[in-house]
């Protein structure tokens, strides 16, 4: 995308830009993967569930996976009686149970107990359980599904000695982000004498890789092939941010300019709310407009009232000015999914864009934010 164009030519501010283009040119190594593995790709609809994203891609993939009832719903929806609907979540409600088992095709529970109580309020999918080989691969515990004490999945010690009779499945997730197969590989290797010691149907390998950003994929494609011959097993990936990450783009505008301490700060009107991870992981996303090299300086703030909202501090060769336009990168994950309205402010238009046109998908308005406080009825 030219991100000079996307300036000029999306009318509103701030919003959420996709690249329908860079979506697709993500899906091209996993569909090479596929071919040459015989694995099946699941989108992550947590990472991003826009229903133009999810009816874009339905096609070139084998389903979606999805963490709740309301993204099951959308997840059939969008597949009609067409693909694969994976589910698994540590916060499987009873009461809900009965529907997400006419809706998903594949259901991992996340705890022995879940699985106890939960398997026969409904028939029809596919049982298995989610588990935790702990191995822990991520710096920072807060993206370490494997921590200590973690609540995601079942301690893979408790599994030693078989698998509960009707579990036909097993899905795992260790890694967030990741730019090598390392991980998964010693994974499949902790998992292998369980797989051994049981008849399975399936294996998911859960998502967390940017296949993308990996230029060799031989030798995973290999492993896959291996362990799908050894074990009778169907293997499903599924990305969320490989797909969507880097072909999301926040563009925002200049509202105020002003010195505080010696420094610029620049108000926007977007807010580390419509990218929470920003405040959440402390983290400094990317902005286009910054030059290395530049010699000056401003902080880049969002327009609540909340003191953390700072994007950060970002070199220009000539600051910005107000009215100016300014462009985000690599936000098409986990940033509106976790936007709220703090303040009052109405979330970020939504635009999908390819090489014919732009599309306004999404506009938030008062009515959106008036339908969430209001009591009901009124």
């Amino acid at each position: 995308m030219n991100w000079l164009e996307l300036k000029q030519q999306i009318p509103t501010s701030p919003a959420l830009v996709l690249d329908e283009a860079q979506i697709l040119a993500n899906l091209t190594p996993l569909q090479a993967l596929k071919q040459a593995s015989g694995c099946k790709i699941l989108y992550s609809m947590k990472a991003l569930p826009l229903a133009a994203l999810l009816a874009l891609i339905k096609d070139q993939i084998d389903g979606f996976s999805v963490s709740s009832l309301f993204e099951a719903r959308l997840a059939k929806e969008v597949l009609g009686d067409g693909g694969s609907i994976h589910l698994t979540t540590p916060g499987l409600r009873p009461d809900e149970f009965a529907e997400l088992g006419r809706l998903c095709s594949h259901i991992s529970f996340n705890s022995l107990p879940q699985h106890q109580r939960l398997k026969a309020l409904a028939d029809g999918y596919s049982p298995g359980l989610r588990v935790n080989p702990k191995l822990s691969f991520a710096d920072d515990q807060r993206y370490d599904p494997c921590r200590p004490h973690s609540k995601l999945g079942v301690d893979i010690e408790l599994l030693r000695d078989g698998l509960p009779a009707n579990v036909e499945g097993l899905h795992f997730h260790t890694v967030f982000a990741c730019r090598d197969f390392r991980p998964l590989q010693q994974t499949l290797e902790k998992l292998r004498p369980i797989l051994k010691c049981n008849r399975l149907k399936w294996l998911n390998l859960g998502g967390g890789y940017l296949y993308h950003a990996i230029a060799d994929h031989q030798d995973i494609a290999e492993l896959i092939r291996d362990v799908r011959a050894e074990f009778g097993v169907d293997v499903y990936l599924e990305p969320g941010k490989g797909l969507v990450g880097n072909a999301g783009y926040l563009l925002t505008t200049v509202l105020d300019r002003f010195v505080s301490d010696g420094k610029q700060v620049l108000i926007l009107d977007t807010s580390v709310n419509h990218h929470p991870e920003v405040f959440e992981y402390q983290m400094k996303p990317r902005l286009l407009e910054e030059e290395g090299a530049g010699e000056q300086s401003a902080i880049l703030a969002g327009s609540t009232c909340l003191a953390g909202d700072v994007f950060g501090e970002y070199r220009f060769r000539r600051i910005p000015a107000v009215g100016d336009r300014l462009v985000f990168a690599d936000v098409g994950a986990y940033s509106l999914i976790k936007a709220n309205r703090f303040n009052g402010y109405q979330l970020p238009d939504v635009y999908s864009v390819n090489p014919a046109r732009w599309v306004l998908q999404k506009r938030d308005n008062y009515a959106d934010y008036r339908r969430q406080w209001a009591n009901s009825g009124d």
